[in-house]
């Protein structure tokens, strides 16, 4: 498998993390042409991401604003 380069990546925080610095998800959904979305622990980020496709991605997505 070939390693997508992150090192340029613009990471946002999740509107649904909590503001109190507990639970913080960051995603890069800035990769032209890629059919991954890499997701990271704020706090670590350090951490390898984890990258999931595009159409799971948005599934998750439209699940969240559902409730």
């Amino acid at each position: 498998m070939r390693a997508i380069d992150l090192s340029s990546v613009t990471w946002r925080k999740s509107s649904h993390s909590n503001s109190d610095g507990g639970n913080c998800l960051e995603v890069a959904d800035n990769i032209p042409a890629k059919r991954l979305v890499p997701v990271r622990d704020s706090k670590d980020t350090t951490r390898t991401p984890l990258l999931i496709g595009a159409g799971a991605w948005a599934a998750f997505v439209e699940g969240v604003k559902r409730g």
